[in-house]
Order: structure tokens, then C-alpha cells, then sequence
């Protein structure tokens, strides 16, 4: 959604789009991983390149062989990052054991390993529709391995 007040106020005031989950003491770590799980831009980008996510590994890489035409708009970009972000972390959720969906106390969503190592995939989201780098392939495969 473009409300380009909203965008100029976030400059002014050193804020970045993101996600943030709040919740009410409890986790409902099924509820919590399906909201997170959505990721409407990302599978929309996916599906018109004929690429179907359906939460593995090969997947994965396949997104990271799109064309990221997104970098020309910084709007598309930030919810494309979130939405990467997001997916990336279903993926290890679902297909790691011991992964889980962990939240931060400013309802920033990471995934924990058995490990109980923390990865921001929000962040390795964003940082893959900025440059394309860190592939989340590679992500993912430093998860299934730690």
C-alpha cells in the first residue's frame, strides 16, 4: 500500500518497514506460523515466473534465479524483503527439526534452531531483494546443517 505521508513520516523518524508480530503473552506457534507463511508479493513475483512455492529447499533456489525487477521500486522491494524473509524461515521451519518460529520481545519473527542459534530471516529477507545476496539457498543450507 502506498500512503506516501506514511513513507515521508518513517524517513523522518529513522523507521524501515518490517514485520512485527504481537501477541498476547501465549504463542500459538501454528497460528504464528501460518500468518507468517502467507507471503502474498513474493509468491505472486514466484507464480508469474511460473515458479510454485511449496515450502522446500528447491524452491528456494528457485526464487533466488529470478529477475529481481523489484529493485527499481523501493516499495516493492521492502515487502518483497519481508516477504523472502518470511518464506525462508517457513521453509526451515518446516522442513528443519527442532526449527521454530521464536519472537523477539519488539515482536521482530526469527527462527531458532535445535542449536538455539537465531536467525533474523527478516533481515537476510531484505538484504536478499537489495542485492540478491546472501542467496537464500545458501541460508537455508547453513540452517539444515547447524
Amino acid at each position: 500500500m502506498n500512503i506516501p505521508f506514511l513513507d515521508n513520516w518513517r524517513k523522518r523518524h529513522g523507521m524501515s518497514r518490517g514485520v512485527a508480530v504481537m501477541t498476547g503473552g501465549g504463542h500459538d506457534n501454528e497460528g504464528v506460523s501460518e500468518l507468517l507463511s502467507e507471503c502474498e508479493l513474493l509468491r505472486g513475483q514466484a507464480g508469474s515466473a511460473g515458479i510454485e512455492l511449496d515450502d522446500t529447499a528447491a524452491s528456494l533456489a528457485a526464487i533466488d534465479q529470478l529477475l529481481p525487477r523489484w529493485r527499481d521500486d523501493s516499495e516493492t522491494q521492502q515487502w518483497l524483503g519481508n516477504d523472502a524473509g518470511l518464506y525462508l524461515g517457513t521453509v526451515i521451519v518446516r522442513t528443519v527439526p527442532g526449527a521454530a518460529w521464536q519472537v523477539w520481545p519488539n515482536g521482530r519473527p526469527v527462527v531458532r534452531l535445535a542449536s538455539g542459534r537465531e536467525i533474523d530471516v527478516v533481515a537476510a529477507g531484505h538484504d536478499w531483494a537489495l542485492s540478491g545476496s546472501p542467496e537464500l539457498s545458501q541460508l537455508y543450507a547453513e540452517a539444515s546443517e547447524a
